[in-house]
């Protein structure tokens, strides 16, 4: 079976209390990548990065929360399937270098990520 996620993203109110938090309990290992003018605080391993640490806005309602990446083929038609069944797009389609994404919350209010690498890409 092909693991269920490929990336996990902790959206936080405070990145350096997360980081110091999970890298002390777990030893994970944090690199802060560049990412245009800022840097990005990514977990990583020998394969990698697997994760990584999200800043919310302060003024941002949302509670702290880890969201799962769960690769698809047709990011868009993936979506579209997940909206007839009932979820919300909450982070309308964004496109990186190494994939896009489109975050929605299911119809009991969980979210998850949507993922297409970049080389799976047709949209």
């Amino acid at each position: 079976m092909t693991p269920p996620f490929v990336f996990m993203d902790l959206r936080t109110a405070d990145l350096e209390v997360s980081r110091r938090f999970y890298t002390e309990l777990f030893g994970w290992t944090v690199a802060d990548v560049p990412a245009g003018p800022a840097t990005v605080p990514l977990l990583v391993d020998a394969d990698g990065p697997w994760g990584g640490f999200t800043q919310l806005a302060e003024d941002d309602a949302r509670q702290p929360q880890w969201i799962p990446y769960a690769p698809v083929t047709g990011l868009d038609d993936a979506a579209k399937r997940a909206t007839e069944l009932g979820a919300t797009i909450v982070r309308p389609r964004v496109d990186f270098p190494a994939g896009s994404v489109i975050v929605i919350q299911d119809p009991e209010g969980a979210t998850i990520a949507l993922w297409e690498p970049a080389t799976a890409s047709t949209s």
